[in-house]
Order: structure tokens, then sequence, then C-alpha cells
């Protein structure tokens, strides 16, 4: 997490800026308010007298509603700021707005934007904490700890062990396949930067003409564009949301071409090892990326990944307005020995 805006205000806008330290301290944060959604009453007073904004230029329901939930369960208080029905549409831009709105007294913005940069420009505007919810084809960090917080989370059930005593290292030389539409996915940027500094080998799958233009600053293992080739070899499959609301369909031949050479139907799923995973982030095109019975299989973890999010969206909140200190990549101080008291109801 690093210092940008006016303040010294801590900002989460992109993978990168957390390292395997910072990673492995937000899941580690993270394992808290799981326990905590598990309580009959799922709240504690983390952040009573805290304001959060949801600030969202582009529809959205799962990451929306995830970080309102979130907010609302460290008792802050909570306001949903939608661009189309605000005074951008009037006209105004969107830095007067979030100004104006800043100056109500908040102590967060969670930002979605169309255009890439638009999270780190907030930043830069007001005296306060921003987290990037997504930012066009740039990243989506709280996503990618969500994804990773959920694999630590199964490895660690199928071994036997306890969570907490369960680190990063599960990840070094896991294989992972992120299949699909990566050329307009903020999500793939985000994950393979987190699996790449978590030490998981990643391979890329998708016609040509669905990859970015450069590679370069991805740490990849490497890029195939066969999936039955690759299913027998990884440990997760991560589907990718083909995205025709940013132009996906113009890359391809047709919807059904693609569902044919890179979904992920009964008969390759078969191709899975018994141990393997299924993922994806949502909201899933049934019978194009993923079979609806697929979709339902115990190895799917689609559901998961949507409660999970709650855990780590509450604890990347925390980490930027609760007690304690966060060094940039892990380092400093820490949360951990105040987050007891925190979170003990």
């Amino acid at each position: 997490m690093t210092e940008l805006s006016k303040g010294g205000h801590r900002h989460l806008l992109s993978i990168a800026e957390l390292g395997a330290d910072g990673i492995e301290e937000i899941l580690e944060v993270s394992d808290a308010f799981v326990e905590v959604g598990r309580r009959s009453i799922p709240k504690v007073p983390s952040l009573r007298g805290r304001t959060v904004v949801t600030l969202f230029a582009e529809q959205s329901t799962r990451t929306r509603l995830s970080f309102e939930t979130a907010a609302k369960r460290l008792s802050a208080d909570v306001l949903s700021f939608s661009v189309d029905t605000s005074s951008v549409k009037k006209g105004e831009s969107l830095r007067d707005t979030v100004e104006t709105v800043a100056a109500m007294g908040v102590d967060a913005f969670v930002v979605r934007h169309t255009s890439a940069g638009a999270p780190a420009a907030v930043a830069r505007w007001v005296d306060a904490s921003v987290v990037n919810a997504g930012d066009g084809w740039h990243e989506h960090p709280t996503q990618a700890l969500l994804d990773c917080y959920t694999i630590r989370q199964v490895l660690a059930e199928r071994a036997g062990r306890a969570l907490e005593d369960t680190g990063v290292e599960c990840f070094v030389g896991l294989r992972v396949a992120i299949v699909g539409d990566v050329r307009h996915s903020r999500v793939a940027r985000s994950l393979v930067l987190a699996l790449g500094a978590l030490g998981a080998e990643v391979t890329l799958v998708a016609p040509g003409s669905l990859l970015p233009p450069s590679l370069e600053g991805w740490p990849l293992s490497k890029v195939s564009y066969d999936l039955d080739a690759v299913l027998p070899h990884v440990d997760v499959c991560y589907l990718l949301r083909l995205q025709s609301e940013r132009g996906a369909g113009a890359f391809l031949p047709s919807v059904r071409e693609y569902s044919a050479w890179y979904g992920l139907t009964s008969r390759r799923a078969a191709l899975l090892g018994d141990d393997a995973l299924v993922m994806h982030p949502g909201p899933m095109n049934r019978g194009i990326e993923i079979a609806d019975d697929v979709a339902a299989l115990p190895r799917s973890l689609v559901l998961r990944q949507v409660s999970n999010g709650v855990a780590v969206r509450m604890a990347v909140l925390f980490m930027l307005l609760g007690q304690g200190q966060v060094g940039t990549g892990g380092s400093g101080p820490g949360l951990l020995p105040t987050l007891g008291t925190v979170v003990g109801g």
C-alpha cells in the first residue's frame, strides 16, 4: 500500500505495490474477518465514526455490494455514489464532483471507473484513502487478493492444516491457467502480478486475438493456445469472462467458436486432475466460458470467492483506516498485534 495523496493517506491502487509480504499480511488479517462473518451478528466496531464512499462510474453488482457490506460490517458509515445519477451528467468534471463529496468529510473512496488510472487521480485530488475497485483494462487488486485467499483456504483444508498456520509458501510452484479474454481483463493483470509475486507458475490460455499486444511486465511461465493440452497439468483453472461490452466480440469469428475452443465443458473438466480447482471472478456467461454442470461441481469455488471477498475487503479497509500501521510491502510494525482487540467483539 502506498502513500500518494495529501495528508499521507494510504491507498491500494495496484497489486504491484504490495509485494509478497504485503499480500501475505492482508491474507492473514482476512482470516480474522472470515471468523467475524461466521458470527450470528457479523459486525465489529473497528471503523465506527469513519465514512466510506463507493464511487462507481461503471456498472457493478458483486464488487459494489461486497465493499459496502465490508464497510458496514466494520461499522463505517457508507455513502453509495453512482456517476450515472450524479452531477457529472450535467457537465461537472469528475474532479469537481469528487472534491465536493470529499468536503463532506470522507475517510476512504472505493473507486471503479472505465478509465485506467482514475483511482490514482482521485488519490491525488482528495485527503482520503483510495481503493481501486477496477479501472478500465488496468487492475482489480482486491479481486486478485480474494482469489489468492480462496486458493490458500482450500489448500489448507485439503492438507488438514489450520489456516493461520498456512503461509503463502503454498503458492510456490502452484500451476495456474488463466483462460479467456485476457486482453480486456483487469482481473487477469492483477492476478498474474499476485501469483507471480507468490511464486506460482502461471499460463495464459487464449486465442492470440484476446491476448494483450504486449506481455512486458507480466510475470508468466508461458502462453498457450491449446486449452485441452494445458488442463491435465494445472492445479487451478481460472476462467475469465468474455467481455463483450469492452469489444471482445470484435476480436473473435463468433462466440460459438470461442466457446468450442476455450469454454470449460464437461468433457474438458474431465481432463483436470482430481484435485484441480475451477475459479471465475463473475459474472459468469454460462454456456460460453463455463458449462452449467461444471459451475455446479464441488471443485468450483465461484461462490466461495464471493463470500471471501467480503472478508478480504474488510481487511483492506481496516488496514487503511483502522488502528495500527501498515508498512509498504509488508515492512514496518504491522497490524496483527492490535487486530485481536479490534475484532474481539
